[in-house]
């Protein structure tokens, strides 16, 4: 079967391998010129699945209320006059409640297991560096409200099979020593054994590599305009470069998809969420830190990348805009530096930005469509590298007539479809 996968990012790279391992005819078009060019680029590098909590929640919501006004807050809301971005506003509000929260958990990790036991067999399979770290994820606390809270969460997650071990002040030490400067503040936190870390642009180039030697073709510097549809299956797709055609095709463009979907009279609540990235060269390489943490209260990741530290976090709803923020990307830079003193100079810091697709419930859009021969693969957030590898499988099933080997409840578009009913309804009336 031949099969077009839009979009060339991790979640792209890694459909067209899937696909490709069952005998499918892959191409694969990408706007950029490159592969994981965009959120895949410089983001934390953490296959996190440790990290699915939910961005909405009741603690959430009185959280974002405290941080409103504060340019350095985790979380900033930009208005815009996209009328999508309200949508999507409203969606995340009706999510922070209590029951929402677990249901959304739960689907998050259900993907994220499933494709944290997928990539280890692709590892396995394919010989390839990434600057992998298998050396698990510490989450650290200073505040201990919010470590109780986060030790409850965990509770909950180990019920449905996620490793996250509680650590005393003492034991986060040991596993990484680094941390000796701030150990004063420390309240503790809870190790992740099973997670890993590397870097997500090298990993998905080295995919797109072993594709290509497998059959893929990738084309870039392709834009997309529009898909053309008929009696319930897509006929096609209008690019830049002409028109493409294809027995079955995958949306894999982040943020970028719902503009496609609209074409098609398909609403997805997919919008952006744009992050920060640092990239601080280590004075020295044979020092810490060597493991990859998550600092829940300052909303940020590290992540050991060769001889630098990345240090990822914030986000901004504000739309597709991709200027840095001189604030929120100190933001970053001063966190890792109030953590690790000394380590690296901030004269040297390389800082990125990306958008993230950000679905209202945190859960990704993973399979069918009411168009016969259109799947979706987006809205993976945050957990983007994470859940590749698992929603690639799911899609590589759907698509070869097979049932996937997770359970897609709570996964699929269908789930907003009556709220989307329901908005377009209030817009044209507003109208």
């Amino acid at each position: 079967m031949r099969v077009l996968v839009l979009g060339a990012g991790v979640v792209g790279v890694s459909t067209a391998y899937a696909l490709a391992r069952r005998g499918h005819e892959v191409t694969v078009l990408e706007r950029r010129g490159g592969v994981g060019e965009e959120t895949s680029f410089a983001n934390g590098g953490q296959i996190s699945a440790s990290h699915s909590d939910p961005w909405p929640s009741p603690a959430a919501l009185v959280r974002i209320l405290q941080w409103i006004g504060r340019p350095d807050a985790p979380l900033k809301l930009k208005l815009t006059t996209d009328p999508r971005q309200y949508d999507w506003c409203l969606r995340f509000l009706a999510n922070c409640t209590s029951s929402k929260s677990n249901v959304n958990s739960e689907r998050m990790l259900r993907v994220a297991l499933y494709s944290r036991d997928i990539l280890q067999e692709i590892v396995k399979q394919n010989t390839f560096n990434y600057a992998r770290r298998n050396t698990g994820i510490l989450h650290i606390f200073r505040d201990e409200k919010s470590c109780s809270k986060a030790l409850r969460q965990a509770e909950y997650v180990r019920s449905l099979g996620c490793q996250r071990d509680p650590v005393s002040p003492e034991r986060c030490i040991e596993i990484e020593p680094a941390l000796s400067a701030v150990k004063d503040n420390l309240i503790g936190g809870f190790f992740c054994p099973e997670d890993e870390s590397g870097d997500a642009y090298q990993f998905t180039r080295k995919l797109a590599e072993i594709c290509k030697t497998m059959g893929v073709t990738f084309e870039f510097d392709v834009s997309i305009a529009a898909m053309n549809a008929a009696a319930g299956s897509v006929l096609g797709v209008e690019t830049t470069s002409g028109a493409y055609r294809a027995d079955a095709y995958v949306l894999a463009m982040g943020c970028y998809t719902p503009g496609i979907t609209e074409t098609l009279g398909l609403s997805l609540p997919v919008y952006p969420a744009k992050g920060y990235s640092v990239t601080l060269p280590l004075r020295d390489p044979d020092a810490g830190p060597f493991v990859s943490l998550i600092d829940d209260e300052k909303k940020l990741v590290y992540s050991r990348i060769g001889n630098n530290l990345r240090i990822a976090g914030t986000a901004e709803i504000g739309g597709y805009n991709l200027r840095i923020d001189d604030v929120r990307a100190r933001l970053v830079l001063d966190g890792a530096l109030g953590l690790f003193p000394g380590y690296a100079d901030p004269e040297t810091a390389e800082f990125w930005t990306g958008l993230r697709p950000q679905t209202p419930d945190s859960v990704p859009v993973i399979g069918r469509t009411s168009f016969k021969n259109l799947y979706l693969n987006t809205g993976h957030g945050t957990l983007g590298w994470t859940m590749a590898s698992g929603s690639a499988e799911i899609i590589a099933d759907l698509v070869s007539g097979k049932v996937p080997e997770i359970d897609l409840e709570g996964l699929e578009v269908d789930r907003f479809t009556q709220w989307s009913k329901l908005f377009h309804r209030i817009k044209g009336v507003s109208s």
